[in-house]
C-alpha cells in the first residue's frame, strides 16, 4: 500500500508458502473489509486502547492530494496538477501519529468544501475510540482560514490556530495566533504524509 505496488505484483512467493493464495483472494477479502468498516472498527480500537501514548496537546489538520491516474470515485483535476486527484482532509497528533481523516473529494475541491461534514467524520473516529476532543488545540494553514469554519470549531469547543490568509481581505481583526505553535506543524508534516497512504485504506 505504501508504495503502491500492483496487486498483481504481490511477493506472494515470498510470504506464502500456500499456493491456494492468489493476489486476487487478497484483493477480495481487502475489498471486502474496506466496504464493510471492518478496517475502520480495527482503527477504532487500536486508538481506543492506545489513546494514553497519543501526544494531543496541540493536533494537526492538513489536506493531501493524491494521483489517480485510472481515474475512479472521488477523482478531479485541479489546474496545478497534472492528473486527476483525489484530496482528504487528516488530523494527526503533536508527533505526527495519524488519528483520523474524513471521506476523500474530488481533487477540483478546496480544502473547506463540505468542512463541516468532514470535521464531522474525522471527529467521529476519535469519540468512537472514546477520546474527548473538547479543548484541542488545532493547528491549520490558510487554507482553513474562514469565518465558518472557525464558529464551527468554537461550537465543538476547539481552539483554532489558523494562519489568516491575506487573500480573505479583512486582516484588521485580531485573532488568536500562536505563531511558535504553529510552526510545530512543518516539523511534524512530512511524517505525517509518508503515513497517510496507508491510513487511507484503514480508515476508509
Amino acid at each position: 500500500m505504501k508504495t503502491d505496488c500492483q496487486w498483481r505484483e504481490l511477493s506472494l512467493k515470498e510470504y506464502f508458502s500456500n499456493e491456494t493464495i492468489s493476489w486476487q483472494l487478497i484483493y477480495y477479502y481487502f475489498n471486502k473489509w474496506c466496504k464493510d468498516g471492518s478496517f475502520r472498527r480495527i482503527w477504532i480500537s487500536l486508538l481506543g486502547h492506545n489513546k494514553r501514548e497519543l501526544d494531543l496537546s496541540g493536533v494537526q489538520m492538513d489536506g493531501s492530494h493524491t494521483r489517480s491516474r485510472t481515474g475512479g470515485e472521488s477523482v478531479g483535476y485541479q489546474g496545478r496538477k497534472s492528473s486527476g486527484t483525489t484530496n482528504c482532509i487528516s488530523l494527526c497528533d503533536n508527533q505526527g501519529q495519524m488519528l483520523s481523516m474524513g471521506k476523500p473529494i474530488g481533487g477540483e475541491h478546496h480544502d473547506l468544501y463540505n468542512i463541516e461534514e468532514t470535521l464531522d467524520d474525522i471527529l467521529g473516529v476519535l469519540h468512537d475510540a472514546d477520546i474527548d476532543c473538547k479543548g484541542l488545540f488545532l493547528n491549520a494553514d490558510s487554507g482553513f482560514d474562514s469565518k465558518k469554519f472557525r464558529n464551527i470549531l468554537v461550537q465543538k469547543e476547539i481552539i483554532g490556530n489558523i494562519k489568516e490568509n491575506p487573500r480573505n481581505g479583512d486582516t484588521k481583526h485580531e485573532r488568536y495566533f500562536d505563531n511558535i505553535l504553529y510552526k510545530r506543524r512543518f516539523k511534524i508534516e512530512k511524517q505525517m504524509f509518508s503515513n497517510l497512504n496507508t491510513k487511507n485504506y484503514i480508515i476508509k
